[in-house]
C-alpha cells in the first residue's frame, strides 16, 4: 500500500473517470435493448442489415466491394494513428525528466512524483493498444464479409447466408465503434497528466458530448422505417 499512496488521489480519479465513462456505455446498450433507433450506432445496424440484403439479393457485388474497402480504410486509418501516437507517447518516456515540471504546473491537488508520470503514460499506451486491436479486429472482418458477400447460392436460398454475412458486418462496426470509444477516453487520459481534476472534469465533458454524437435525431428517425422493414428478411 505504501507503493500505491503517492498516486492515491490520481488512482481514485481515474477509478472515477472509468466507472463514469462505463456507466454511460452500459445506459446507452440497456436504452437500444428497448429502442433499436435511440443511437446512430442501433440505426446503422439496421441500415447494414438492409444493405446486406439488397447486396445479396440484386447481386451487386463492385458496390459491395467498394463499400467495404471505404470501411476497411477507414479502419486502416485510425489503427495506423493508433501505433503512431503509441511510438509518440513512448517517446515522451526519456523526456519526461525535462517536460514534467511544465505538465505539473496544472497539477495542484495530484501527485508530482516521476512513477506517478510513468503510470499516467502507461495508461495511455493501454488504451491506444486497445484502440489499435480493435480497429484491427475490425478490419479483419470487413475483408471476411466482402468475400462471404459474393459467395454464390448453391440452393437458391440466401436467408442464413445473409444473416451469417450481417452477423458479421455488425461485429466489424462493433468493433469500429469499440476503437471510436477507446479514442474519445483518450482525451480525458491527456488531461489527466496535467492533474486529476482535469481528468474527472474532461471525463464530463467528453460524456456529454459523445452523447450528442450518438443520439440519432429524432426529427429524421422515421428514415429508419424502410430499413427495418428490410431488415425483417432476416
Amino acid at each position: 500500500m505504501d507503493i500505491l499512496s503517492p498516486h492515491a488521489l490520481d488512482l481514485e480519479s481515474l477509478l472515477l473517470s472509468l466507472f463514469m465513462f462505463t456507466m454511460y456505455n452500459v445506459f446507452i446498450w440497456l436504452k437500444l435493448k428497448n429502442d433499436p433507433i435511440y443511437t446512430i450506432q442501433g440505426a446503422t445496424n439496421l441500415a447494414r442489415i438492409a444493405w446486406v440484403v439488397s447486396i445479396m439479393e440484386d447481386k451487386n457485388e463492385i458496390l459491395a466491394v467498394q463499400t467495404l474497402r471505404n470501411s476497411t480504410m477507414a479502419a486502416t486509418f485510425l489503427a495506423s494513428t493508433a501505433i503512431l501516437l503509441s511510438v509518440g507517447v513512448l517517446s515522451l518516456t526519456g523526456q519526461a525528466e525535462n517536460i514534467g515540471n511544465t505538465w505539473h504546473a496544472l497539477n495542484i491537488f495530484g501527485s508530482t512524483e516521476k512513477s506517478t508520470l510513468a503510470l499516467k503514460i502507461l495508461v495511455l499506451l493501454i488504451n491506444l493498444f486497445i484502440a489499435f486491436f480493435s480497429f484491427s479486429s475490425s478490419i479483419r472482418l470487413y475483408n471476411h464479409v466482402g468475400f462471404m458477400i459474393n459467395t454464390p447460392c448453391t440452393d437458391g436460398n440466401y436467408s442464413s447466408s445473409m444473416t451469417f454475412v450481417a452477423m458479421q458486418l455488425n461485429r466489424a462496426a462493433s468493433h469500429f465503434h469499440f476503437g471510436m470509444r477507446a479514442f474519445y477516453f483518450l482525451i480525458p487520459l491527456v488531461f489527466w497528466i496535467f492533474g486529476p481534476l482535469l481528468l474527472v472534469l474532461s471525463t464530463i465533458a467528453i460524456i456529454l458530448v459523445v452523447y450528442f454524437l450518438d443520439r440519432t435525431p429524432r426529427l429524421y428517425s422515421d428514415y429508419m422505417t424502410p430499413f427495418g422493414i428490410k431488415a425483417c428478411k432476416l
